[in-house]
């Protein structure tokens, strides 16, 4: 999906959201925060508006959420994530632009690229890596995505791992009521239509490009939270239009109803539109112990967290792509 090529009759003949009735209650701009830059994985940089940024208990039930790119990589110089666990939680990655390689010790994975999501339930455990195609490795290429992570609650910290992989053409798109942005609906509803993810968390993740100058007034459950994050451009948040620009999110009070605004003059060469991340989610507001990447309700359950990935009880590396590896502290044997 490159952002340059969304064209206004596309629009035209996507399905409508219906606007919320003048009477709805608006959702006012709490807090914006700015991301920060820090280096994951093997090496590539992400911006990370939440946990640091912003307080877990507003954006429950998500507990991270990693911006990468747009970026351009020469050739050798694109990086990944390796083999490592995860425990208590799903991560959700959405590529905008590029692609990811994705393998898993429950036998999930594939190749996800540019509109693709890849959505993983590690549950119980499990190991996985995320890497790039050696195509984008060798030649380098355009790199633009998202990784989120959702909790699951205690009663299903230990449900069997499963993977997802939603390829963009299933993907809802939606036009707002006057046409003058595309929302892409990757899990949940918004105005009666519904994305493909399935989620045991019951959650709203839209990405939205909004035309130069153009509105976006969208219904929103009540019993939700509400968070946008921008991935490209400026624009403004609520009635009051609070300004937002690239690397920022903004935290929604309670109401029935979401507006943003774009600017009208978009100064990125990567996308002529506002875009956007709409996340909502039923916060599950029990307590959150982490560990790295492991996310559970006790100090204890994280302890046997760690004895498990040790000693190879959250699965093991598949034989065939041990092959080249150079292992490191704390692989699993």
């Amino acid at each position: 999906m490159k952002m340059q090529t969304l064209q206004t009759q596309q629009l035209l003949v996507l399905p409508r959201v219906t606007a919320p009735p003048p009477t709805a209650i608006e959702r006012l701009p709490l807090q914006v925060v700015t991301a920060h830059r820090q280096l994951e994985g093997a090496g590539f940089p992400v911006r990370r508006p939440f946990p640091g940024e912003i307080s877990l208990t507003h954006t429950d039930p998500f507990l991270l959420l990693d911006h990468i790119g747009p970026i351009f990589w020469g050739p050798k110089e694109a990086r990944g994530a390796p083999w490592h666990p995860h425990r208590g939680f799903e991560t959700v990655t959405y590529i905008l632009d590029g692609a990811f390689q994705h393998t898993d010790s429950n036998d999930g994975g594939g190749l996800i690229r540019d509109g693709d999501t890849q959505w993983m339930t590690a549950g119980s455990g499990i190991l996985h890596d995320e890497v790039p195609p050696q195509s984008l490795y060798e030649h380098g290429g355009l790199f633009h995505g998202t990784q989120l992570w959702v909790n699951l609650p205690r009663a299903l910290k230990w449900t069997p791992p499963r993977y997802q992989e939603i390829s963009k053409e299933r993907v809802q798109r939606v036009a707002n009521a006057d046409g003058s942005a595309m929302i892409r609906i990757i899990a949940g509803e918004i105005g009666g239509y519904r994305g493909p993810g399935v989620t045991w968390t019951p959650i709203d993740y839209l990405h939205a490009s909004i035309l130069p100058g153009a509105q976006l007034r969208l219904p929103w459950r009540k019993d939700f939270n509400a968070l946008v994050y921008v991935l490209v451009g400026r624009g403004f948040a609520g009635p009051d239009k609070v300004p937002l620009h690239d690397g920022q999110l903004v935290f929604f009070g309670p109401g029935e109803a979401i507006t943003l605004t774009a600017d009208r003059k978009q100064q990125t060469e990567y996308s002529p539109y506002f875009e956007v991340l709409l996340l909502g989610g039923a916060p599950i507001r029990e307590p959150i112990v982490t560990w790295g990447p492991f996310v559970m309700n006790t100090r204890e359950e994280i302890l046997q967290a760690i004895e498990d990935y040790q000693t190879g009880r959250m699965g093991r590396i598949p034989a065939t792509h041990l092959q080249g590896t150079t292992p490191t502290d704390g692989d699993t044997p």
